[in-house]
């Protein structure tokens, strides 16, 4: 592709960036046949291609329009279309410096404004995502059904108390909604890495990985929750912990990409390399540790849907890994059609993009539920949230299913 970015913008990191991922692209198209929102619409400027057009003009000095937005907005950063493109397009951070630029050149609405400012303010915070969880799900019964719908439940978690002291130890990322919503699976996590002698722990002073913050184009902020979780991490990573374990699928790549969004800071480059290459999915890890040579498992518990979130099969290209790991802890898995499509939870679009969401999760809930499994397991917080009160069957974090095949000695 051809490019006339502007001189400014060319001097920087992020120009000198756009320009090489904009000439990668050959206009080829392949793209839009795994994309989503062009699934839904049909509309060129909702798939990649389009996308890609409109972000080039606005890089070229040219004015954004209110069609720019829309079509940006639209697009759910499921990055399948980096899966499918025969190029090496980095789709991704050219949507990331695209949006940034155009918060710059055409601000929002200030409605608009306040809804993304609430969002960020609410959903990392614990001290203020947990009341008004409680008060939404206190107050649901009185709601009308497709409101009480939108209201995520708790699901409760058994206590863990580890048992002897290992060698190892691993950090455990808890995260900003998961623990309220569904603690139960890092103390899953926990148990089976206590049973493989792996030490877990959670540093005080982490949790949101920053995610939430990146995708509604507030960078700054966004980095202030890195440099926070590497301060909370360095004193475990010095004394060799040896990974930082993601249970969330959709935090995972954020983490990974410590290095590359920390690259200009000075004082945390060098930390933020470190952590991007100790950060890994718990899929990773698991496999990596043989567990069914070395773990005393029940079989046989039926058969499962996996739903493969876009941020495990794209983002980190982890496709078949999970259901590898399922499998052979003797779940019958069943055919999935389309499994490549984004089920629409994507972070913050159920709320900013409910239309489409909704709609991306019925067409997901057909295809999982399909051959009639008796659960669904998925790999992030998100999907699982999104999914659960409108499956006709259980949606649980596949490392539960691994737990519950456990032995029991706590």
């Amino acid at each position: 592709m051809q490019t006339a970015l502007t001189e400014s913008f060319l001097q920087t990191r992020a120009g000198k960036a756009a320009d090489r991922i904009l000439r990668n692209c050959v206009h080829c198209g392949f793209c839009n046949a795994t994309c989503p929102t062009y699934q839904l619409t049909g509309d060129e400027l909702d798939g990649p291609r389009g996308r890609i057009y409109l972000i080039k003009q606005m890089l070229e000095g040219h004015p954004p329009t209110s069609r720019t937005r829309l079509h940006l907005d639209r697009c759910l950063t499921c990055r399948a279309c980096e899966t499918t493109c025969p190029s090496g397009v980095v789709y991704h951070q050219l949507l990331e410096t695209g949006r940034e630029t155009l918060e710059t050149m055409a601000p929002r609405p200030r409605l608009q404004q306040g809804l993304r400012w609430l969002l960020r303010m609410v959903l990392p915070r614990p001290y203020l995502f947990v009341p008004l969880l409680k008060l939404g799900q206190w107050t649901g019964p009185l709601l009308p059904q497709a409101l009480r719908l939108k209201i995520p439940r708790t699901r409760p978690s058994r206590p863990f108390t580890p048992g002897i002291r290992h060698p190892r130890t691993m950090l455990l990322l808890d995260g900003c909604v998961q623990p309220a919503l569904a603690p139960q699976i890092n103390t899953a996590t926990r148990r089976v890495l206590d049973r493989l002698g792996i030490n877990t722990v959670v540093a005080a002073g982490s949790g949101c990985c920053g995610a939430i913050d990146q995708h509604l184009d507030a960078p700054a902020e966004a980095r202030q929750f890195m440099r926070r979780n590497i301060d909370a991490w360095w004193p475990a990573i010095e004394a060799g912990a040896e990974a930082i374990i993601v249970t969330a699928s959709g935090c995972a790549p954020m983490v990974k990409d410590y290095e590359r969004l920390l690259a200009d800071d000075t004082r945390y480059a060098g930390k933020a390399a470190r952590v991007s290459e100790l950060a890994k999915d718990i899929s990773e890890v698991i496999r990596g540790e043989n567990p069914f040579d070395r773990l005393t498992l029940s079989r046989g518990k039926g058969r499962i849907a996996f739903h493969s979130p876009c941020t495990l099969q794209h983002a980190q290209s982890l496709n078949g890994v999970v259901e590898g790991l399922l499998e052979q802890a003797g779940y019958e898995l069943v055919p999935v059609t389309d499994s490549h499509l984004c089920c629409g939870s994507a972070g913050t679009y159920t709320i900013l993009q409910p239309q489409f969401a909704a709609q991306l999760r019925d067409d997901k809930l057909q295809t999982l539920q399909k051959h009639g499994p008796a659960i669904i397991a998925t790999a992030n917080i998100g999907c699982l949230t999104h999914m659960a009160n409108h499956a006709r069957v259980p949606l649980k974090h596949w490392i539960e299913l691994i737990e519950t095949l456990l032995p029991e000695t706590h």
